[in-house]
């Protein structure tokens, strides 16, 4: 048993407390206290659901210079996270039912966050033959998504919706138009052309996800079932305007966005750094406001870190040269945290929808709130202020756009069914 006693409590219902929480047998218990072997106190901090990153690369298999199964879910732990979707564009890709139940025995017997596999809608992701839902569906695989590539053909696309909607699996889509995105390493636009970069332009995520939506409607005319469209990584006002355009439309189609999206902007790449480099890439603070009105508004259902690893090495290559993506499984809440609910008033509550029930509802699991008989897949933040230190993470990707940054709400305790998998506590 374990009692975490004076700890304010914090979920999509809102703030309360302070509460005397009795954990043990993998679920809540009480929340007015009792005995236990274990005591601490939880005076000053906050008790949340763990958070559900719907959007992880882990890299495993074939690219564990990168990361792995094993510092990946210890980031991710350590980040607060009970449960990750790992992304298919591995080496080779996760595209058979074999590579799914592979991962979630590795990940199962690591004891750490629970392993949701995102297996490829394609076979090899080469976006020409689909991949076989049912059989993936019953080894585990949460969602179907060719990330890493743009899904270019339409018809493709739409027999993947049809497929996956027999068998209540998502289909997520890394919105870009690959013709008009070209070779671009930052936004297009008059900062891209002062630093002579190319640039990758709006236009190119708009242009992709009008295309994806009208394919999710003759998908919805044709299905018995109801598809799901899933739209990862949102970066621009004219992407975020017409998801809202659809939902009021009553199509079925949930968006996320990034940590990098909602915290930095296209003026950081003056400093020529490729840990800056992303993809879609950083954009204006006019769409950083509108994807932040985004979450408010409910456009947006929740927050995925894209955490995207890579060696020092290949990060250290120049801008036209270095591979895209930061990693961000252990800062991302801390950051919007601070940057979000502390300057800016975003509503806790809210945040921590975000990481929780939004990315468990687009999973198709029931959401977590902090009452008895809830099971205790749980979070402890610390609002204490520290930096952000990448030399001591635990991912393999040891470097940030955010180092020395100073952010409050760190986990210091995470629990996954009731047992203790991270621990930071003074």
């Amino acid at each position: 048993m374990l009692l975490i006693k004076n700890v304010t409590l914090v979920d999509a219902s809102g703030k309360r407390g302070p509460a005397d929480v009795l954990i043990g047998e993998g679920r809540i218990l009480s929340l007015s206290g009792g005995e236990a072997e274990r005591i601490l106190d939880g005076k000053g901090l906050l008790l949340a659901p763990g958070f559900l990153d719907l959007h992880a690369h882990l890299r495993e298999p074939g690219q564990e210079a990168k990361e792995d199964l094993a510092s990946g879910l210890l980031a991710a732990v350590r980040g607060g996270y009970t449960d990750v979707v790992s992304m298919p564009n591995t080496t080779p890709p996760v595209d058979t039912p074999e590579a799914v139940r592979a991962l979630k025995k590795k990940a199962h017997a690591l004891s750490l966050a629970r392993l949701h596999p995102a297996a490829a809608l394609t076979q090899g992701q080469e976006g020409k033959a689909l991949t076989e839902a049912g059989l993936l569906k019953e080894a585990g695989a949460s969602l179907l998504t060719d990330d890493g590539h743009t899904n270019e053909d339409a018809g493709i696309l739409a027999a993947g919706l049809l497929q996956a909607s027999a068998f209540g699996l998502p289909v997520a889509v890394h919105a870009e138009d690959a013709s008009l995105r070209r070779g671009g390493v930052m936004n297009d636009g008059p900062l891209a052309d002062l630093l002579g970069l190319p640039g990758n332009p709006k236009e190119a995520e708009a242009a992709r996800i009008a295309r994806d939506l009208e394919v999710l409607r003759y998908a919805v005319r044709r299905s018995q079932k109801k598809p799901h469209l899933h739209i990862q990584h949102l970066s621009t006002k004219r992407g975020l305007e017409l998801v809202q355009e659809a939902k009021r439309a009553g199509l079925p189609v949930t968006a996320e966005a990034t940590p990098h999206h909602l915290t930095l902007t296209e003026e950081a790449l003056k400093s020529f750094d490729p840990i800056l480099k992303v993809a879609p890439p950083l954009r204006t603070q006019e769409d950083v406001e509108a994807l932040i009105e985004g979450l408010l508004d409910g456009t947006l259902d929740a927050i995925a870190t894209d955490h995207a690893p890579h060696t020092q090495a290949e990060k250290e290559m120049d801008l036209l040269r270095a591979p895209f993506g930061i990693p961000s499984l252990e800062v991302a809440f801390p950051l919007l945290y601070t940057e979000l609910h502390l300057k800016r008033g975003f509503p806790l509550k809210r945040l921590v929808e975000l990481f929780t029930d939004g990315p468990r509802s687009i999973l198709g699991l029931k959401p977590i709130h902090l009452e008895e008989g809830a099971e205790a897949s749980l979070v402890l933040l610390d609002p204490k202020e520290r930096p952000v230190e990448p030399r001591n993470f635990a991912s393999k990707a040891r470097f940030s756009p955010w180092a020395g940054w100073v952010l409050g709400g760190w986990p210091v305790l995470t629990l996954v069914e009731g047992q203790v998998v991270h621990q930071a506590l003074e």
